[in-house]
């Protein structure tokens, strides 16, 4: 069905609010990279999970495709509207209730994470996703994305951070388990359905989320070695050693700490071909935590450490670790890779796709780090005298080189960051055609008028 903007707002005033349509969210159509720019017939705020259910009836009754958005800080276009609805879900943000009993939060999709974080906190508990954009991704994006950061080694990721969801379906239908339940073998577990499926079968609009005990010690130490292998060889030390106390293992090359030393006007802590940030956490008080870490680092071998005194020096280190990504703008606009292989293949990605990649395209410059911890890095390339997004006319080349690595050592061309519109032509290279023919089969069964995100993740 054909409706025209004016008539479709028209409509929706009869169960939106006049402050659910606002007249000025223009640069909600631009992405945070400002890679793609979308336009929509309307967008909406609602501020009810019933507002959503009675638009998407709507939607669904009018064929008219719909947009999900949450603090649209996606790196994959994936939050961006190709007409229809633009429905961003900012002003669902309601910390519903907190379950200290049950180690459980239950929130709004619109809650900004750092928000979740510090409502814990002032609970007694913790929430662990831990991401860049915390101060203003949502709950919902980072569901919809399945997002992983920094302590996935020790927690996981958002799949397994949700203890249950409520979703609008395509049709309106409410699908709501949110009670901070650990054991349900009643059947297929369905959040898992929209966990990571990028806002293609429904609106999340609700999560109830794992929450832990608050680390009181955290061991910090930057370690230089001189190749990824010891890298390597550091992780698998320390996880025997350590065990679960090891929440976070940084890869970060020089190039990247010399960018964001420069940026950050600090001090790089060492110097090494390449480093890593690691940190022990116990929520159990033990004094001699930082001892065993120092003994373990020297025995071992790795000399070449530093090792936080204070939280100032602490956070100065994850400063470093935290700016890689801002400090890498002054080489201009970037061709972004969000990876992941095997571990043990770590270090033969780097060393293929760097010399594929300087074959391929001379001066090229590489800014390599990551989670090393769960094998996923962030793998950006930027072209030499080309700063703007003209660098976009080479991306097609530049993802040939470095997914064909990827692949070629069994590896993911989405570790964390999703497919969006950006990556969904090299689907069928990560998943069989049985995979992406199942995939199909529930969004159809789901979404049969393909109103929900259309023309992002599946191919």
């Amino acid at each position: 069905m054909n409706i025209n903007p004016i008539e479709m707002k028209k409509k929706l005033t009869q169960f939106l609010k006049s402050s659910e349509i606002p007249e000025d969210g223009f640069a909600l159509l631009t992405d945070q990279r400002r890679r793609y720019t979308g336009h929509a017939d309307i967008i909406v705020q609602p501020e009810t999970v019933d507002h959503v259910r009675q638009l998407m009836a709507f939607c669904f009754e009018s064929r008219i495709s719909v947009t999900p958005q949450g603090g649209n800080t996606g790196l994959c276009g994936g939050a961006v509207p190709d007409g229809g609805v633009l429905l961003n879900l900012s002003k669902l943000n309601r910390v519903r209730e907190i379950n200290v009993a049950d180690n459980a939060i239950t929130v709004d999709s619109g809650v900004v994470l750092q928000n979740v974080q510090e409502a814990a906190s002032d609970a007694g508990r913790f929430f662990p996703l831990s991401l860049a954009s915390e101060g203003s991704c949502q709950i919902g994006g980072n569901i919809a994305c399945n997002a992983g950061g920094l302590n996935v080694l020790r927690y996981g990721t958002m799949r397994d951070l949700v203890l249950g969801l409520e979703v609008v379906l395509p049709n309106g239908e409410l699908v709501s388990h949110l009670n901070p339940l650990h054991k349900n073998t009643t059947g297929y577990d369905l959040r898992h359905l929209f966990i990571g499926s990028e806002g293609t079968l429904g609106i999340i609009t609700g999560a109830t989320l794992k929450l832990f005990a608050q680390p009181i010690i955290k061991e910090t130490a930057w370690v230089g070695v001189q190749s990824i292998e010891q890298a390597v060889n550091l992780l698998s030390l320390a996880q025997g050693a350590f065990a679960g106390r090891l929440s976070s293992f940084e890869l970060i090359s020089q190039f990247a700490l010399t960018l964001s030393a420069d940026f950050s006007q600090s001090r790089e802590p060492i110097e090494a071909p390449w480093h890593v940030l690691m940190e022990l956490t116990d929520s159990v008080a033990h004094e001699d935590l930082g001892d065993l870490l120092a003994e373990f680092l020297m025995d071992n071998g790795f000399d070449n450490a530093v090792l936080a005194s204070s939280e100032s020096e602490r956070s100065e280190l994850w400063r470093l670790r935290e700016n890689i990504s801002a400090a890498q703008r002054n080489l201009g606009v970037s061709i972004k890779h969000d990876i992941a292989v095997p571990i043990v293949r770590v270090a033969e990605f780097v060393e293929n796709c760097g010399t594929a990649l300087q074959t391929a395209f001379k001066d090229i410059q590489i800014v390599v780090f990551g989670h090393l911890g769960d094998g996923s890095l962030h793998y950006n390339t930027f072209l030499p005298d080309i700063s703007d997004n003209r660098v976009y006319e080479y991306e097609n080349a530049v993802n040939e080189v470095v997914y064909t690595n990827v692949l070629q050592c069994e590896g993911t061309i989405a570790a964390e960051h999703g497919i969006g519109q950006i990556k969904k032509h090299w689907l069928s290279k990560v998943r069989s055609e049985v995979e992406i023919n199942l995939m199909r089969a529930i969004k159809k069964q789901l979404d049969p008028y393909n109103i929900m995100n259309p023309g992002k993740l599946l191919p």
